[in-house]
């Protein structure tokens, strides 16, 4: 069975690639590697044996995406490939609704033409805004975005939504992820960003080997434990199989209708004054660390319920916050090598 990845030469496509291979499946991988680099492919072949096909594509270029697909057979797609900072989304809307979304209904052009019928769409948490009651279930309510990089992943669902009920044929998943981090075992692929960092654990990870003097938490003065921001933070490998069972309930015809989401998450939240004082005690390394303003387009706290995706897709995180915490930490050693 051969899926195509958009985006898999990045951070969570990358671990969903080799979490596929490892599965059985055959992958063909397009990315235009404006936030990763084409050596991540010999890093794939160094975990699992097999290298991936891969062409280097811009998803909002639809004659290259139509001569994609008339040269391969494809029996699914997960489609990560999007830009995804919060903070560059607020000064630069204009670029993510043409990347986000563009892309996508490119891609579902493509799929409906070619008689591709499934795909599994990289969403998020941020749908949900800032939600009235925690933990979140599917059945919390979508609100307003509070950027518009959210803004894109709700509009992306309502463009699979609206073209599951439309076309014959055509059968989506959504997967509504919270905050992956951590590494792959082997310390060959990680989070490894292009420029400044936008996240936390990369700016943290640069921050501790000393690349950059100091990480900012912004703002102290939400209403959490201890004023810091609250997230549900989900091992990147724990996400990553979660990808290959919704493939796998496409393909086994599983789905209870054309157009189905999912919250994955560790079902815990963590703030971040948390996930340093985590990352110093497990790894015996200090963070330099500065109380500044909040950022525009954050969202207090939020951590998930995932009931759902046990019940339907048999899937639960089974890495816990310290597995997230030094695989990180040996994947930022690797990089220094």
């Amino acid at each position: 069975m051969s899926i195509l990845v958009t985006g898999g030469l990045g951070y969570i496509g990358s671990h969903t690639v080799v979490e596929l291979i490892q599965a059985g499946f055959s992958v063909h991988i397009v990315d235009d590697l404006s936030n990763t680099e084409e050596g991540v492919l010999d890093r794939i072949l160094q975990i699992t044996g097999t290298k991936p096909g891969f062409t280097r594509l811009d998803l909002k270029s639809e004659s290259d995406l139509e001569r994609l697909f008339e040269g391969h057979v494809f029996e699914g797609v997960i489609h990560f490939a999007a830009s995804k900072s919060v903070g560059e989304s607020a000064t630069d809307p204009l670029l993510y609704y043409q990347n986000n979304i563009l892309g996508l209904v490119n891609l579902i052009a493509c799929m409906k033409k070619h008689g591709v019928p499934n795909i599994v769409f990289s969403s998020s948490c941020t749908v949900y805004g800032q939600p009235d009651v925690l933990p979140v279930t599917e059945q919390t309510p979508i609100k307003p975005a509070e950027s518009p990089y959210g803004n894109t992943k709700k509009i992306g669902e309502d463009i699979l939504r609206d073209s599951s009920r439309a076309y014959e044929g055509i059968h989506s998943i959504a997967l509504r992820y919270f905050n992956p981090i951590g590494a792959h075992s082997s310390a060959l692929i990680g989070e490894k960003p292009k420029g400044v960092p936008n996240n936390l654990m990369p700016y943290l990870m640069q921050v501790a080997t000393g690349v950059r003097e100091k990480l900012s938490v912004f703002g102290d003065d939400y209403d959490t434990p201890d004023g810091t921001a609250v997230r549900d933070y989900i091992h990147v490998v724990d996400l990553a199989k979660a990808h290959v069972i919704a493939v796998q309930r496409q393909l086994n015809k599983k789905q209870k209708t054309a157009y189905e989401y999912f919250n994955l998450g560790s079902g815990s939240g963590y703030s971040v004054l948390e996930i340093i004082q985590s990352f110093e005690k497990i790894n015996g390394v200090k963070v330099n660390h500065e109380i500044t303003a909040r950022r525009a387009g954050d969202i207090e706290k939020i951590y998930a319920d995932n009931t759902y995706a046990t019940e339907e897709l048999g899937w639960t995180a089974q890495l816990s916050l310290d597995d997230m915490m030094s695989s990180a930490w040996n994947w930022q050693l690797k990089l220094k090598d």
